[in-house]
């Protein structure tokens, strides 16, 4: 995993000291090399976090007739496409050089060969044509701007911004679906004229002008015929789970997992033992001394039963204080979800035995796992619709005051509609299309990319979303219970799991932490610029002293939102603990 940036001039030479200030903004995604090259108009950079074929795979990489190419991610099936096209020109063991044989091959076509997650700008300057894109799944991020003097991406929105491409500014209507959602729909992101490229998207850019895209689709669906059987189901989910696995161990470099107390880590644990000679180093984090439900005694005792070796993090009250601006430094395209917190301690702590980490990411979602999609699924009239309530709605003031909201989330839904007439495969489709990848997939990119690690999701893997998409209603939903032919497989892998046992749910105690400060927090926030853009000092004070569920996410939500502005939009440095920060002027 690494950055990539660049620039493709409209006119006029490449600003070279833009791409250097790209590059010094995404160090932290490349400590092991950083390199910028420059072939007529395009400017192209790349840091590089140095996984597969460390001496000899440095970016950008060449291919004759003037192709270049810088990439972020892996290809996991760059052994098959070596293998078949024992011909073409390789200079490398780069993983990512399998880019450059397939377009020769394949030309524009070549994203759909691909099997892994990837985000990749390849400049080709015969046709004078750069092609930037993304996997389906969005796993990889990439971002553009384009302007009168041409179009800058980058792997994180900050370096835009620091390259002086964009000047920093909020986009309200995104703020308010931030607030209301959690996490932003489609391509707009918080930061006024920067967008997202959409999952699966290529673009095709031409003089400096973005002149056309294409995009996969997700891969949710399967020609295959239906898996029927239990057994034939549990058969094919074992096939394709050790298939999916072992390709996401390649690695150069040592390796680990998150390992939590939930069905989806315990699959990739009981892969890993049975796949690996040596102990599986596994990481959890728990809160000791508070009222959630702590994981670690359960993951212990997983990791005991297959011998891994067991690394534990207790997260504090004053872990929370201290580390939450660095956090939210880190979350350039926010999504408040509060396991960043867990997630970057995580980080920190596996950084020192690990590179790669494997993670659970995306069991739910392609095997029906959540709550929400059980009762989106049910027949008429008792169907409920998914995020049908912002957060703030109803909460005073005029905290619910941006109407629009929802539309990029309708929007997805409206796509689910034309694509997919299954209830459950709908819901399904529209959490792959947003939540996924710009709350669950950013939060992973950014927290362990803040400590030059690369995360690996092998359930969001084609092998697996086929088995997936081919299981009926009934081979994911069961007894009330949703991932049923996961928890199934689990119970005959590692029963000391107990994957039909009630779920006592994951949660971060900030909600208790904040209360335990909640008048001086409250104070403190409401004073800042972003409170007042969304709602009145008073409104923000008496949701910092609320003690509902619902008010105290709301708080957490703007206590996100203030430090994220006054770093992300006011450039204010996240030096010490909350209070510090909140305390200090921008």
């Amino acid at each position: 995993m690494c950055g990539i940036a660049g620039f493709f001039a409209a006119h006029g030479a490449v600003p070279e000291a833009g791409l250097m200030a790209m590059a010094d903004a995404l160090a932290h995604r490349g400590p092991d090399g950083v390199h910028v090259h420059v072939d007529g108009p395009v400017g192209l950079v790349h840091t590089r976090l140095a996984i597969i074929d460390p001496a000899g795979g440095d970016q950008p990489l060449f291919w004759p007739r003037g192709r270049v190419l810088v990439a972020n991610g892996e290809i996991y099936n760059d052994p098959s496409v070596r293998k078949d096209m024992p011909a073409a020109p390789f200079r490398t063991g780069s993983d990512c050089e399998s880019l450059l044989a397939l377009y020769d091959r394949q030309g524009l076509s070549f994203p759909a060969s691909l099997r892994g997650m990837i985000a990749f700008a390849l400049y080709d300057s015969a046709e004078d044509m750069l092609l930037l894109g993304r996997d389906p799944f969005g796993i990889k991020p990439l971002y553009v701007v384009e302007h009168a003097d041409g179009v800058a991406f980058a792997s994180e929105a900050q370096a835009l911004v620091a390259g002086g491409f964009v000047a920093p500014s909020l986009c309200a209507d995104a703020a308010g679906e931030l607030l209301n959602l959690q996490f932003t729909t489609g391509r707009r992101t918080v930061l006024d004229g920067i967008r997202r490229l959409l999952p699966g998207e290529m673009i095709m850019i031409r003089k400096g002008r973005i002149v056309d895209s294409c995009r996969q689709p997700l891969p949710l669906r399967s020609s295959q015929p239906p898996l029927e059987t239990e057994e034939e189901a549990l058969r094919a989910l074992d096939q394709s789970l050790i298939d999916s696995v072992t390709v996401h161990q390649r690695s150069d470099v040592p390796y680990g997992m998150f390992l939590s107390g939930g069905v989806d880590s315990a699959v990739l644990l009981a892969l890993m033992a049975r796949l690996n000679e040596r102990p599986v180093l596994a990481f959890t984090a728990g809160f000791p001394e508070t009222g959630v439900h702590d994981e670690r005694d359960h993951a212990r005792s997983l990791a005991q039963t297959v011998g891994a070796e067991h690394i534990e993090l207790a997260v504090t009250d004053r872990d929370f204080w201290d580390c939450l601006p660095r956090i939210v430094a880190c979350m350039d395209d926010p999504a408040t979800d509060y396991a960043i917190i867990p997630v970057w301690l995580l980080a920190r702590a596996a950084r020192p035995y690990v590179t790669v980490v494997l993670s659970g990411e995306g069991g739910d979602e392609l095997f029906a796992g959540y709550g929400r999609y059980r009762a989106a699924s049910r027949p008429w009239p008792f169907t409920r619709t998914m995020r049908r309530r912002g957060l703030f709605e109803g909460l005073g003031g005029n905290l619910g005051r941006f109407p629009s909201w929802r539309t990029g989330y309708k929007a997805s839904e409206e796509d689910a509609g034309r694509t997919v007439h299954d209830r459950l495969l709908r819901a399904q489709y529209i959490d792959c299309a947003d939540w996924l990848p710009n709350d669950l997939l950013t939060k992973l990119d950014r927290c362990l990319m803040a400590h030059g690690m690369e995360g690996r999701v092998p359930f969001l893997d084609p092998v697996v979303a086929e088995l997936a998409a081919r299981l009926p209603r009934s081979l994911k939903i069961r007894g009330g219970q949703g991932k049923y032919i996961l928890r199934r497989w689990l119970e005959n892998a590692l029963p000391q799991a107990k994957p039909f046992a009630p779920k006592k749910g994951f949660t971060v105690p900030v909600g208790e932490w904040i209360a335990a400060r909640g008048q001086e927090l409250g104070a403190l926030v409401a004073k800042g610029e972003m409170a007042r853009r969304v709602t009145d000092p008073a409104v923000v004070r008496s949701l910092f002293m609320a003690s509902g569920r619902r008010e105290r996410f709301a708080a957490w939500s703007l206590l996100f939102l203030d430090l994220w502005y006054r770093r992300h939009i006011m450039g204010q440095a996240m030096d010490g603990d909350v209070f510090h920060v909140l305390s200090s002027p921008p």
